[in-house]
């Protein structure tokens, strides 16, 4: 029999069922009870102009993609937020680098690393999704190719943050802070009038980090992930125990599974307190949606928030934590 011809006849017959019943599981599992909600916004911690701000999109129609991408904008935008964008801390050597990554509902995926005197890494990650056959540019690579797009440089050192960074320099001590240092992601989820969700994720990196440093928030997998048939999650706090956990995928595949976001949520932290025995030193925290818009998040210390902006109310919700 011909292969064309076999693969016909098996999809057609009850023996085509055999073949693919992970296929068929998954779909039993996550689509069967799926009803639309109502357009929804989450971000982490409580940014909640950034949130308000695709909020508002969302209910105006504007598809997903690009709600999130103007959501984080306002924090990459805002010279007070010293852990996002403009006005960002620098790392030891008084660079401000910046790292986004964005993820569309079909897929596609875009992002960029070690990125200097660019406002909005986010749309520049955007860029990359949808000009170039690459998912990530880093360093000067990402420089030329944002101004070859048209984005202008500028200098992201601030006054402020140039002389907090001077003062560092004193004692050039490094300990991350619980939920102040660390308190350097927003990451959004967006599911919009159509049923589509999709995703942002950008940072300044931690404080005072070595020159060259990348966090978890530009790692597809790691700081953000979705599926569109599932839902999406994002993460904050220490981004290297969020890269060793893969812990945006881990949530989504277990959601998939059957998992609730709050169950998935606290599976995932609960791995890497295992895996970390100095887990007490740090904060990680996650933001997980499904598609039926139900939220969880989970965190090792208590103090993170997320804010959720849905019919058109932002309320900021603590998370539960480990400790």
């Amino acid at each position: 029999m011909k292969r064309r011809n076999f693969i016909k006849a098996a999809t057609i017959t009850g023996a085509g069922v055999s073949f693919f019943p992970a296929a068929c599981k998954v779909s039993a599992a996550n689509l069967k009870d799926y009803q639309k909600p109502n357009p929804i916004c989450v971000a982490t911690w409580n940014f909640h102009e950034a949130s308000k701000t695709a909020g508002e999109l969302l209910y105006n129609g504007i598809p997903a993609l690009d709600a999130a991408e103007q959501g984080v904008k306002v924090e990459e935008a805002n010279l007070s937020n010293t852990t996002v964008g403009n006005g960002g801390a620098p790392d030891r050597d008084g660079n401000v680098t910046l790292d986004a990554s964005i993820m569309a509902p079909n897929g596609d995926c875009g992002s960029v690393v070690y990125l200097k005197e660019i406002e909005h890494p986010v749309s520049v990650a955007r860029k990359v999704m949808e000009e170039t056959p690459h998912v990530m540019l880093a360093g000067e690579g990402a420089l030329q190719f944002a101004i070859q797009q048209g984005f202008k440089r500028q200098n992201l050192l601030t006054k402020e943050s140039e002389e907090a960074w001077k003062e560092w320099l004193k004692k050039k001590e490094y300990k991350p802070i619980i939920n102040i240092e660390n308190h350097d992601t927003i990451g959004m989820l967006c599911i919009d009038e159509t049923g589509d969700i999709a995703g942002a994720c950008t940072t300044s990196g931690l404080a005072y980090k070595m020159n060259g440093r990348v966090g978890d928030s530009p790692i597809i997998g790691a700081g953000l992930y979705l599926d569109n048939e599932i839902g999406g999650a994002v993460a904050t706090g220490m981004g290297e125990a969020i890269v060793k956990s893969v812990g945006s995928f881990l949530i989504v595949e277990l959601m998939r599974q059957g998992k609730t976001p709050q169950e998935a949520c606290e599976i995932a932290v609960q791995r890497i307190v295992k895996q970390h025995k100095n887990y007490k030193d740090f904060q990680v925290a996650f933001l997980a949606l499904d598609k039926n818009g139900n939220v969880g998040s989970y965190c090792i210390h208590q103090g993170f928030t997320y804010v959720k902006y849905q019919d058109k109310q932002n309320t900021n919700i603590p998370s539960k934590s480990h400790l």
